[in-house]
């Protein structure tokens, strides 16, 4: 049979008369109000949460997963949490039960899926707990450089967790509080060393200080185990970073007083509003995990936190978060497991601006046991150098083979030559210098959460 030409035009405008409108009925599939959602934290009315659960699961969607979660975290009662998951069971096919940190789980090893007005949602959500959450979400679903449904509550307000801003710094001598096997994290700059107590800033996760004339913010991410120390200025702009009071994969993100946008803590980049597509990334600096006894014997002239915080806390060594230092157990999990290592393992944490693709964790139980360590990280080769007290340094050898470290202060070249080993450089007796290079520890859950393509040495 012959189709006329007028009849096959007739056919190919048909086809893309209807495919317009799949299409344009895929662009605007219906979702339930906001409202429906809220219902269900903002009332204990039986009648009215029935009708919202039952409007919920008539117009079943994943991308409401996200907001049931949250949703059954703060329901107005347990019941109302049971029947969330109970939908969430029949919907999914998964028997996760009433484990929110299995949900979460499951739900970040599937593709993202979220209502368009998801970030306002938890804007809604969050300012009843802190007004100043609502900025972080707020209009801002468009600005993302990370799943909004990863961003997690962490339990306190803004800044609840109280920053260190200026700290008040005692000479090495009037430290009388502190025994030499006190844990301390180390910074050096421009010959300004100073030493922060782990007992000290662990009840703060963050200090802002002048170090050696250049501001910088330290930020503790107790619950992935990293001291980072950033260079607040980028660009001409000074920026005041705060705790926002939220996690993405179990690491804090800091907020900047401007303009709200949150941190990624790990890349000192913004993730989440106006700042996130700027291609800010802070300066990060070499921290050294040390004890106060070796900190001090190597920087007599050191300062040091002093008690005097402003801030009531119990300081004592191996208080804070003892719990959770104490167990391999996570608080918050993330989307992935490796075992490898345990989750609290320590590692000697490597990335450079140079090599954007490339990481490195080395186990810290395997360079205490390898004093000279030499490797690369994209073209950047490193050495690591171990000392007696279990602290590392990280260096660029330029091509000088070393050959013996008396994991000390000095350092043997191939050729005999002696270098001096400083903060800031190894330098050798015929006046060269192999500069420093920046490095921090982590735990390996934290690190490998943000880096699972990371290079693991152990």
């Amino acid at each position: 049979m012959r189709i006329s030409l007028a009849f096959r035009i007739l056919l190919v405008i048909s086809f893309w008369a209807f495919a317009s409108l799949v299409s344009v009925a895929e662009k605007s599939e219906q979702y339930v109000d906001n409202t429906v959602f809220k219902v269900l934290f903002y009332t204990n009315d039986p009648a009215v949460i029935a009708s919202a659960l039952d409007e919920i699961d008539q117009s079943w969607s994943p991308a409401y997963i996200p907001q049931l979660l949250e949703a059954a975290r703060f329901a107005a009662s347990r019941r109302v949490s049971v029947e969330i998951l109970d939908i969430l069971e029949r919907h999914t096919g998964e028997n996760i039960g009433d484990n929110l940190n299995g949900w979460y789980h499951w739900l970040w090893n599937q593709q993202e899926k979220i209502t368009p007005g998801y970030a306002e949602f938890k804007a809604d959500l969050y300012k009843q707990i802190d007004p100043k959450f609502e900025q972080y979400f707020a209009g801002r679903q468009t600005t993302s450089k990370i799943r909004l449904d990863e961003i997690r509550w962490g339990g306190v307000v803004q800044d609840g967790i109280p920053p260190l801003r200026y700290p008040e710094m005692l000479e090495a001598e009037e430290a009388e509080y502190l025994a030499d096997d006190n844990i301390v994290f180390g910074i050096e700059i421009n010959g300004d060393a100073r030493a922060y107590p782990k007992r000290i800033l662990a009840w703060h996760e963050m200090f802002v200080d002048d170090v050696g004339g250049v501001n910088i913010a330290g930020v503790y991410c107790t619950l992935c185990g990293t001291v980072i120390p950033y260079v607040t200025e980028f660009e001409g702009v000074q920026h005041k970073l705060g705790t926002s009071g939220f996690l993405y994969r179990s690491n804090k993100l800091m907020y900047d007083e401007a303009t709200q946008s949150l941190w990624n803590t790990i890349k000192g980049e913004p993730v989440l509003g106006p700042l996130a597509d700027k291609g800010i990334a802070l300066k990060h600096l070499s921290v050294v995990t040390t004890t106060w006894g070796a900190w001090k014997e190597r920087h007599p002239e050191t300062s040091v936190l002093s008690l005097n915080t402003g801030h009531y806390r119990d300081y004592g060594e191996g208080i804070a978060y003892q719990d959770y230092f104490s167990s391999d157990r996570l608080m918050f999990n993330t989307p992935f497991q490796d075992e490898r290592l345990k989750n609290k393992q320590e590692v000697l944490a490597l990335r450079f601006q140079s090599a954007p693709e490339d990481q490195l964790a080395i186990d810290t139980t395997f360079l205490d046991s390898h004093p000279i360590y030499t490797d690369k990280v994209g073209f950047q080769k490193i050495i690591v150098l171990t000392d007696n007290s279990g602290a590392n340094r990280v260096y660029d050898p330029e091509g000088v083979l070393f050959a013996s470290y008396d994991q000390d202060s000095t350092i043997k070249d191939a050729d005999g030559q002696i270098w001096r080993l400083t903060e800031e450089a190894l330098i050798s007796q015929d006046g060269r210098k192999l500069n420093r290079l920046p490095y921090h520890r982590a735990f390996w859950f934290g690190w490998y959460a943000t880096y699972p393509e990371t290079r693991l040495v152990k």
